[in-house]
């Protein structure tokens, strides 16, 4: 009886293990491509098991601080506002600025004469404090927080830290995996790249939370972190005309850009948003700015990141 316990227990333990396939290119991590004075200790070597397999990893924590770019801005002040002064928003993968034009047609832009982010005067209702953005910010909306403009500053949350846990030689599996919620990738700068915005659970409250142009924002529990790759942060390019490399992903697969060096798409995607060729193997490329996906899904056994409020 007690062996054949044991021996159930293996067999969940295993049929559990992602299937990998060997016959893929595979390319390890390179830490060179990083820009390691914005880490706060450097790059080590770790053990975890990832997917139940120990897996040597490369370990390194952020503050999520581009040196880049410079970050925002986000809410316009006024419905007079230009661009230069707001972010930027998505909607049906088109890119919209939220200027203060924008703003005052909201009603029309979702068919819904409930929005209205603006004061009589003029002045764009958004969130001007860390109380105000905490209250705005979660799921659910306090109610004078309703019909804002969410604006969360970078200095409220200065010292959260985020550690990132990536596989030093990634392995590609045949099942894929979802995203969670602590981020799926990293850019080159130590800025976590975000799964897709919640714009259902942001528009029900009547709420807009701008990205700025380089496709970030905050929250409270993440700080600073990518929704969207507009090409703002550091890029390695490539010998062919491939399109430039961006960051990792959390399975130590390369995250590149969408676009190559002459404005070509790649048409033979799969369903995380990635492909294989001969000389990069395996990888993924992010998706449009306006797509709020940067990738869909990883094929790896999966990383994790750690952040410290």
């Amino acid at each position: 009886m007690k062996s054949l316990k044991i021996l159930l227990v293996l067999i969940l333990v295993f049929s559990c293990k992602p299937e990998s396939d060997s016959s893929i290119k595979i390319i390890p991590v390179d830490t060179s491509f990083f820009i390691k004075d914005n880490f706060l200790n450097g790059i080590s070597k770790e053990t975890y098991s990832l997917n139940g397999i120990e897996t040597l990893c490369y370990v390194f924590t952020s503050r999520s601080r581009p040196t880049e770019h410079e970050m925002g801005p986000w809410c316009p002040r006024h419905i007079d506002d230009k661009k230069d002064k707001s972010g930027i928003w998505f909607k049906d993968g088109q890119v919209y600025d939220v200027n203060g034009h924008f703003i005052t047609n909201l009603d029309e832009f979702y068919k819904d004469d409930e929005w209205k982010l603006y004061r009589d005067d003029g002045s764009v209702k958004y969130t001007k404090t860390k109380e105000e953005c905490e209250a705005a910010a979660k799921p659910d909306v306090e109610e004078e927080y309703q019909n804002y403009c969410v604006e969360c500053l970078p200095e409220y949350f200065k010292h959260q830290e985020t550690t990132f846990i990536i596989p030093v030689t990634p392995v590609y599996n045949k099942k894929t995996s979802r995203l969670g919620r602590g981020g799926l990738g990293v850019a080159f700068n130590g800025v976590k790249f975000d799964p897709p915005a919640p714009i259902h659970a942001i528009l029900a409250a009547h709420t807009i939370a701008p990205l700025d142009d380089h496709g970030g924002h905050v929250n409270p529990h993440g700080g600073y972190h990518y929704h969207a790759a507009t090409g703002s942060t550091k890029e390695v390019s490539q010998k062919d005309n491939h399109s430039p490399m961006i960051g990792y992903a959390l399975d130590g697969f390369g995250i590149y850009a969408f676009l190559d060096a002459e404005g070509n798409s790649p048409d033979d995607l799969d369903e995380c948003g990635g492909h294989i060729d001969a000389v990069r193997g395996y990888h993924y490329h992010a998706g449009t700015p306006g797509s709020n996906q940067v990738i869909k899904c990883l094929r790896g056994n999966t990383g994790r990141t750690k952040t410290k409020e």
